[in-house]
């Protein structure tokens, strides 16, 4: 099945979505359908001479950047929508869209629902850390949790990092101000007592801000106010480390000479830190497939999103967590 491709979400849609599905189709050989308006989707497909290859699905109206989750109500017809209508039918394996990350989760709730036991879907986010990404959710799809919930991303995470990253048995830290048990608020160190005692998980312990690229775990847990931020201020840093670098290599002869014969180093090291090689964002606990692509993408970035959808649907990411969720007992309190 194809994957359905939001062409109407992001900064840069719809030429970038189109190219980018392009691509995804030529280099990779995914099946892709654009959802939105037929007219401009045409126009960008006939640039690239690819009316024949790529399909259309009829969308008028779409999710501005700016609109929040009530939009998913006053717009059923939008693009992100319709996408999710297809997966829900069976018509496609997969949403990829690049639009309002409020909108896309409060769309996928309301249209392809959660999976039996879910409280929340969580946004999970894969940090480029080696040998392996490490899995860092809730990246900001709940502002607000209780420490039960924590527990559950927890389960999401890690059915997360065994099946798209093929890590048997993930190691999981709860991100807070201090390596200690009893740092943090009360939510932190409620779900800390929750998370050790919680069967089917390999509890690490807490860790901190400057351990989120230093591979400590295999899953970082978080509320989606935390995680949110320390994945804005970590691509941040990697943004302006990156132009004082390139500063400093222009500022002498000689240091150009050095950034020259570094030069393949430096590029492999950006290409490892730059997110529109990483695919975005995954939305788990639906029922369906659903990547979030960083709204500024180009071209590159939303082939790789369609290329990561895929490999989770391939890969059963739905089912894996289903059948976790499914053999972890659940707090009465709550479901």
């Amino acid at each position: 099945m194809p994957i359905a491709l939001d062409a109407m979400g992001g900064d840069n849609a719809p030429d970038e979505i189109v190219a980018g599905a392009v691509r995804a189709v030529r280099e990779h050989g995914i099946s892709v359908v654009l959802v939105g308006a037929p007219r401009p989707l045409s126009e960008a497909l006939s640039q690239h001479d690819a009316t024949t290859e790529i399909p259309i699905v009829r969308a008028e109206e779409a999710l501005a950047m700016d609109e929040g989750a009530l939009a998913s109500l006053r717009r059923p017809r939008s693009s992100i929508a319709v996408a999710c209508h297809l997966v829900r039918r069976g018509d496609a394996c997969a949403v990829v869209s690049a639009g309002s990350t409020a909108g896309i989760v409060a769309t996928g709730k309301l249209r392809l629902r959660g999976q039996p036991g879910v409280l929340r879907p969580a946004i999970a986010v894969a940090l480029p850390t080696r040998p392996t990404p490490t899995v860092l959710l809730d990246a900001g799809a709940n502002a607000e949790v209780k420490p039960e919930m924590l527990v559950q991303f927890a389960h999401l995470g890690a059915a997360y990092a065994e099946t798209a990253l093929g890590v048997e048995h993930p190691r999981i830290g709860l991100l807070t101000i201090g390596s200690e048990p009893e740092k943090g608020n009360k939510l932190v160190k409620r779900a800390h007592e929750l998370l050790s005692a919680a069967p089917g998980l390999d509890f690490a312990g807490n860790i901190e801000g400057h351990d989120l690229l230093t591979r400590t775990v295999d899953v970082i847990v978080a509320d989606g106010f935390t995680g949110n931020v320390a994945l804005k201020t970590m691509e941040g840093s990697v943004r302006y480390a990156f132009a004082e670098l390139r500063e400093t290599i222009n500022e002498s002869r000689t240091a150009r000479v050095g950034g020259l014969l570094q030069k393949r180093r430096i590029r492999e090291l950006y290409r490892r830190l730059d997110p529109e090689v990483h695919g975005g964002a995954v939305l788990l606990g639906l029922n369906g497939t659903v990547v979030i692509a960083h709204g500024a993408s180009h071209a590159k970035g939303v082939s790789a999103a369609c290329v990561l959808a895929a490999r989770l649907a391939q890969e059963g990411v739905v089912n894996r967590i289903g059948e976790r969720l499914a053999s972890t007992p659940r707090p009465h309190r709550l479901w």
